[in-house]
This record gives C-alpha cells, sequence and structure tokens, in this order.
C-alpha cells in the first residue's frame, strides 16, 4: 500500500503526539521527585543516636595522711588480725574507704616536715589507692606539719568549682614543724567553705612531741563545722571512716549527651540516581522509537509521478 508521504508524516506525527503525553507525565513526575530529594537534602535531615551518659563529681575530697616517724608505731591490726604499724593499717581502711567514693574527685596529700601532693584530683579511685599504697613512713620527714598540710590542701581547691569541698586529716601526733598553725589554717579554710574532720589515731597517753593535741584538732574541726573522731584501733578507724562516709553523703550527678547524625547525603545520592536513570530511560525509549520508525517504513520516488511515497514493510 502506497501512502503519500506527507499524509502519513502527518500521521505519524499525530500518533507520536498521542502516545508521548503518558511519557511527558512520567518524565515531570521524575524531575518533581528528583528536586523533592534535593530540598529534602537541603533541610539537613538527622536521626538522634543512643543517649551517652557519665558522671559528673559533685565533691571533691581531699585526704591528708601523716606519714612521721610515729606512724612506724606497731600498735594496730591487720584484717587478719597480725601486729601491724599505723601506717599499714590506715592503708587498709583508708584504700577501701576511697574506692567506695563513686561520684567524687578524690585527691591526697602526705606530709611529715612539709606537705606534698601524692594524688591530684580525680575521679580514677583505684589509682589514688594504688599511690596510697606507694606512701612509706618516713618519705616526708618525721616531724608533723599539720598546718601547712591544710594550707596546701586550701591551695589546691582554688581551682575547684565542686558545690562540695571536704578534707579529712588524719595523725597521730601534735603538730611541730608547720609555719601556719592549724587552727589559723581552719579559719581560712571555713572562709573557702571547706569542711575539715580530723582523726586522731594511735595512744592518746603518749607525751612528748608524739603526744597526740586532741583540743587542737577538735578546734579545727569545729571551726569548719567538720566533727573530730579519736581511733585507738583498727576496728575503730574502720568505724570512723563508716561514720564519715555517712557524713560526706555521694551524690551523682549524670550529663547526658543524645548525638544526631546527618543522613543528607542519603537524600542526594537518591536524587543522582533517580536523575541518572531518568536520563538513562529517556535515550533507551528514544533509540527503541527510532529504530522501530526506520524498521517499519521506506520511501520511494513515483516514477511517473516524482513524488515521494512511503512504503509499508
Amino acid at each position: 500500500m502506497r501512502v503519500p508521504f506527507l499524509t502519513r508524516l502527518a500521521a505519524a506525527q499525530g500518533q507520536s503526539g498521542e502516545s508521548s503525553k503518558p511519557e511527558q507525565r512520567a518524565s515531570y513526575l521524575l524531575k518533581g521527585s528528583v528536586w523533592t530529594l534535593i530540598v529534602v537534602a537541603s533541610a539537613r535531615p538527622q536521626v538522634l543516636e543512643p543517649p551517652i551518659e557519665r558522671s559528673i563529681a559533685t565533691r571533691d575530697l581531699l585526704m591528708l595522711v601523716d606519714l612521721s616517724g610515729s606512724m612506724q608505731q606497731q600498735d594496730f591490726t591487720n584484717a587478719d588480725d597480725e601486729t601491724v604499724d599505723r601506717l599499714t593499717a590506715v592503708k587498709e581502711v583508708l584504700g577501701d574507704f576511697l574506692v567506695r567514693r563513686q561520684g567524687d574527685r578524690v585527691a591526697l596529700v602526705v606530709f611529715g616536715n612539709s606537705p606534698f601532693l601524692q594524688v591530684p584530683f580525680s575521679t580514677d579511685l583505684e589509682l589514688s589507692r594504688r599511690l596510697l599504697e606507694e606512701t612509706d613512713v618516713g618519705m616526708a620527714g618525721p616531724r608533723t606539719a599539720l598546718g601547712d598540710a591544710i594550707g596546701l590542701g586550701i591551695e589546691l581547691f582554688k581551682h575547684s568549682d565542686a558545690p562540695a569541698k571536704t578534707m579529712i586529716a588524719l595523725t597521730d601526733g601534735n603538730d611541730n614543724a608547720s609555719s601556719v598553725p592549724p587552727t589559723e589554717a581552719a579559719r581560712i579554710a571555713r572562709d573557702r567553705k571547706i569542711t575539715i574532720h580530723t582523726i586522731a589515731m594511735g595512744d592518746p597517753s603518749t607525751v612528748g612531741e608524739e603526744k597526740i593535741d586532741e583540743d587542737e584538732l577538735r578546734s579545727v574541726a569545729e571551726t569548719t563545722n567538720g566533727e573530730m573522731f579519736l581511733a585507738l584501733n583498727r576496728a575503730e578507724l574502720s568505724t570512723v571512716y563508716q561514720r564519715l562516709d555517712e557524713i560526706e553523703t555521694r551524690e551523682v550527678k549524670t550529663a547526658r549527651h543524645q548525638p544526631r547524625r546527618d543522613v543528607y547525603y542519603v537524600f542526594v545520592a537518591a536524587a543522582l540516581l533517580l536523575s541518572l536513570s531518568t536520563c538513562a530511560w529517556g535515550i533507551l525509549v528514544g533509540r527503541i522509537k527510532h529504530a522501530a520508525t526506520h524498521s517499519a517504513t521506506r520511501l520511494r520516488v513515483n516514477p511517473r509521478t516524482f513524488e515521494l511515497e512511503v512504503i509499508e514493510t
């Protein structure tokens, strides 16, 4: 069947226009989806990660431990009921006390002729216990400088922003080496809102430089609204620290943070993939149409009229 070329061409264009409407609608839909994904990505969507929590110290606790020569007196017992020196008993009882202070920052100052910082403020309570174990009698000198130890503690608290500040001073003798009397240092501590508890350990009947000055230790504690305790043996020393555990109650505050993770790149990748898929589909459909058109028709020149004619195959 021969059909005039212009008539067949016009008919083909009409059919092409009708068939392209669904394709145009699909094209608009895909382009709209791409732009929607881009707009969503530009809004920087995020997802919430599991919350992260950490404990915040609410108290700074400073331990002052006497290492003077009198601490080597063997008039205490250990957990196995064996006779040991005073410092060994202190290490056992104080070590157990330290590891229970969860929620506190703990520091350790040792003193003899002069005070020395053994452990700075830290929440690593096990580290504090290990460094306490490394102390030895006489390593800070044979005499007792409690007042200077309190003074060093006051300086350490200058950089503390904890709501509660507490010192626990343990000694078995009177102050005989300080440049600042303990009671005067205690008044400064009171003005800095620092509470001092004092523990006198050993034999109260001792005379001379090693005699326990209970009146001065009581005055230091009362000046700062603290308490004074007397520990004559390991059992009493354990009771003292149990009492301090009750007085200096621990409060643990928890800081909570919930991190966020950006997911905008997912929408960008989806938009890019959809856009590339649309282009690829358009190219594929165009090639199929082009191949179908050329395979279905053939042109020839009519030898009599010299007009172009479309011949169906």
